[in-house]
This record gives structure tokens, sequence and C-alpha cells, in this order.
């Protein structure tokens, strides 16, 4: 297990690296990914069973991590590189061709850490309850964790999947909601209000836990470790994590506006001088 204070230095490297990656190709969403990097080192560097170097798609044995709100894969790839699934050096390499670092994770292109295509949104609960359930079938006592924009709580399957993981008490799955509260066309409450999500998932059947602090590396390891111990107990369970999008970075928080843009020179600059090198650049 990692200190808090061993998490912490990780956090502004995988900043930087998601705006150098947005940057040298133009393109790609820097906001959410700003705003979940704590989630993400929280979850890899601590809390995640599973072993990089022997990386397998069944995943038995270990815990799976399904990302379902796949355009924030700058912070996914940055920390699976980071954890040791592939070379730091192959970041640079991000939504360029033949590149095995899409702008939405594949899998054709065999990167290892990642199991499915999430490109369209509102999939990922599906799937990881298929594993869920695969993992009960194979007695694999490990856990399956995803992750989700709120904005992608607007797709429909959202909620067969979350009726359908009640209903069949899958009670080996940690969903994580990332409430930024803002969307490619500006916030939720703007293109579609959805009220409480909290009263929403309870009365689907699920076991809810709130994380107000999403951007704090302390507060997410510990709502972490109470969500595992809430599985087993007939219900699956989802933490509604809130966020700040663009976190970490002063010019793209408290806006939409940076959901897909990408920093031109300057702003690059400024973003980095924000966040101090801590493990080297690739």
């Amino acid at each position: 297990m990692a200190s808090t204070a061993e998490l912490e230095k990780i956090v502004p490297q995988v900043r930087r690296d998601i705006v150098r990656m947005v940057h040298a190709v133009n393109s790609g969403h820097p906001g959410g990914s700003l705003g979940c990097t704590e989630y993400f080192v929280s979850l890899y560097f601590d809390i995640l069973k599973h072993n990089p170097q022997q990386f397998s798609m069944d995943g038995k044995g270990e815990d799976l991590f399904f990302l379902s709100n796949g355009h924030i894969s700058p912070v996914f790839y940055s920390v699976l590189s980071r954890s040791g699934y592939f070379p730091v050096k192959e970041l640079a390499t991000f939504r360029k061709l033949n590149s095995r670092l899409q702008g939405h994770p594949t899998t054709h292109e065999g990167l290892p850490g990642i199991r499915i295509a999430s490109g369209s949104l509102g999939q990922g609960l599906s799937v990881a309850i298929g594993a869920a359930l695969a993992k009960k079938l194979n007695k694999d006592t490990n856990i399956v964790y995803t992750l989700h924009g709120d904005g992608e709580l607007q797709e429909g399957q959202i909620w067969e999947a979350a009726m359908y993981a009640a209903g069949k008490k899958v009670d080996n799955i940690i969903s994580t909601v990332d409430m930024n509260g803002q969307q490619i066309d500006g916030s939720t409450n703007q293109v579609l209000p959805m009220g409480s999500l909290k009263a929403k998932f309870e009365a689907f059947g699920w076991d809810v836990i709130d994380l107000p602090e999403g951007n704090n590396i302390a507060s997410i390891v510990s709502i972490l470790h109470t969500a595992k111990e809430h599985t087993g107990k007939g219900k699956p369970v989802m933490i509604l994590m809130k966020t700040e999008m663009g976190n970490g970075v002063d010019f793209m928080m408290y806006t939409h506006k940076w959901h897909g843009s990408a920093p031109n020179d300057e702003q690059l600059a400024s973003a980095l001088s924000q966040n101090a090198e801590t493990l080297g650049d690739y």
C-alpha cells in the first residue's frame, strides 16, 4: 500500500502527462481527465489488486477496472504506463496514426491494461457486470471496478444495467460516477437535469456511498476501502464522487469548455508550471 504522500507525488506528473499528450496532437479531452486524476492514482497505486507485468484479458485472480467514459483516455493511459503496463515513452504516440493509444481505448491494438473498447458511452457498466458474474462463477473473490461520467448517466443502457445488477445481487462490483456537473455542451443541469442520483441508485437497489471530496487523495482512498467492506452483502456498490473538471490547472476549472479542447503553447506552459515534474516526463 502506498502512503498518501506517495500518491500525492504521482498526481502532478499525471497531470503533466495529460496536458502534454493532448497539446501534442491538438486533440483530446483534458477536463475530465484532470478531474479524475486523484481517483486513478488512488485506484491503480493503492487499491487495485493487479499485476501490470502479467496482463491477461480474462484477469483471473485479480481485480478488474473498466473505464466506461472512454474519452478521458489521457488519464487512463498515463496511470497505466506509470504503474508498469507499458513504457512511459509510448505516451508520446497518443492519438497518432498506428498508435496503440487511440483517442478512445480500443482492444485490437493489444495495449496492456485495456480490456474493452469504450468510445460509445453507456456500455461499460453492462460489460463490468458480465465480468463480475464470471468471477462469481469461477469462485474468484476479486472485485470489479468501473468509472462513469455523470453526463453518461443520460444513456438508458446504464439504468438497464443498474436494474440488472441489483436484481441479480451482483455484489462484487464497485462503480463510481464522476460528478463534475459538466459535459461537452454545458452543465449537466442545462443539458438534461438528472435530479438526485443517490435517490435514483438507491431506488434501483444499490448501496450508495457519497464521496464529496473526489479530488482529495486521502478521502478517495478511505471511501474506496469503505466500499470494499460493503461488497459481498447482496447489493452492488455505487460511489458518487464530486470532482472539479480541469482540477489542478486553474484556467481549465469551473467550466465545461475544456471537456474536449486542447491547450495552445502558452496554455501548456502555464499548466506545466502549476504541476511540478516529479517522476520525469516522457
